[in-house]
């Protein structure tokens, strides 16, 4: 299941990082996804609201690959994948949540920053990482550099991506994906500015598409 789950992130390759404050956002939110093309999304568990929303994207739009963030618990590894979630990002390296979730056959992928932590990952058996966050870690020069050494390990690298440095992350093929909000800010989920995340969100697709050309 894992594998398929990576490679679906890969082919859509910039995963909108979303934060909801309300579930009633959350259809609106998936059809902007979907309509501008990026079928995937990380539903952050920083709000009461992750788990519910989870549950009405999954719902409303299947076609959407939808996973859960900023997931720190067991617990919530439970509620987020009984709502829909087909994957768990965390922002760090816990092995229990690593072990739990490899014990439901629950695709996870841990935030680390150093060798050391690679290593500790590779020794629970991952082989695909959140590199987090990113920019205020080394970027891509880190990513790179460790990179190097762990030959088989890709990397998702979150935090401080935007439109402008997204491009040469995707090029490196050391990068399965890259997470980033820019298209999808919590302000404008807000204000219903969803027009306006769709058009952002075509934005992303096309940049996909013309970094891997």
């Amino acid at each position: 299941m894992s594998v398929e789950v990576w490679k679906k992130l890969e082919e859509t390759g910039i995963i909108p990082v979303v934060v909801l404050d309300d579930a009633k956002d959350a259809e609106n939110l998936g059809r902007a996804l979907m309509e501008g093309g990026l079928c995937a999304a990380e539903v952050t568990f920083r709000t009461d609201a992750a788990e519910e929303s989870i549950r009405i994207i999954s719902q409303k739009f299947p076609e959407i690959f939808v996973g859960a963030g900023t997931v720190l618990t067991t617990d919530q590894v439970d509620r987020a994948v009984n709502a829909g979630a087909k994957f768990i990002v965390a922002p760090g390296l816990d092995p229990e949540l690593v072990k739990y979730c490899q014990s439901k056959n629950i695709p996870f992928c841990p935030g680390i920053q150093s060798p050391s932590e690679i290593t500790a990952a590779i020794k629970l058996g991952l082989d695909h990482v959140k590199f987090f966050p990113a920019e205020n870690s080394g970027g891509l020069k880190m990513i790179n550099a460790m990179g190097a050494a762990f030959v088989n390990m890709k990397f998702m690298p979150t935090g401080g991506i935007n439109s402008a440095n997204a491009p040469e992350y995707l090029k490196s093929s050391k990068i399965f994906c890259v997470g980033g909000s820019w298209m999808v800010k919590k302000d404008m989920i807000r204000e219903g500015r969803f027009d306006e995340i769709k058009e952002l969100v075509k934005e992303a697709s096309e940049l996909v598409k013309n970094s891997r050309s």
